[in-house]
């Protein structure tokens, strides 16, 4: 079965860029020249060369794409509903913010240590600047998807 093996090859994909947290692997992409249509409008993502992983073919990178309305204002503690439409193509270039959350703080290292491995101290600094843009507004995903064609 030819589509398992690229389940498996997208699903491994998938999780190799969930780990990377740093989003090194974005700096070298560029706008695709692919629109995708979908049901709430068109979409433009990310062509993401794979460079570092000489086996790994680029992939599309949709990133904040939005799976709801917003829950501010009147929505705040309404069950979700699907997306407004856009007009347009929304270039889908930036993840967009998560959900509000506690940070620990790892400002003092020593003090930091006392509470957690070094290892999981050196994921969090690594991670912060990627958590510092929250807002109750983020029902947003990123979707990772194997380059269609030229």
């Amino acid at each position: 079965m030819a589509t398992e093996g690229v389940r498996v090859v997208l699903c491994a994909v998938a999780i190799f860029l969930t780990a990377r947290c740093d989003n090194s692997f974005l700096k070298n992409a560029k706008i695709s020249p692919r629109i995708v249509q979908t049901r709430y409008g068109r979409m433009q993502g990310l062509l993401v060369p794979m460079d570092a992983h000489r086996y790994l073919k680029p992939i599309e990178a949709f990133l904040g794409v939005p799976y709801a309305t917003p829950p501010v204002q009147s929505n705040r503690f309404s069950p979700t509903r699907a997306p407004s439409p856009w007009e347009g193509v929304r270039v889908s270039d930036k993840a967009g913010p998560v959900c509000p959350q506690k940070l620990p703080d790892v400002a003092n290292e020593t003090a930091a240590l006392e509470r957690m491995p070094r290892g999981r101290l050196e994921y969090l600094k690594r991670l912060l600047p990627y958590l510092q843009n929250q807002s109750e507004d983020c029902l947003y995903l990123n979707i990772y998807a194997p380059t269609q064609g030229e």
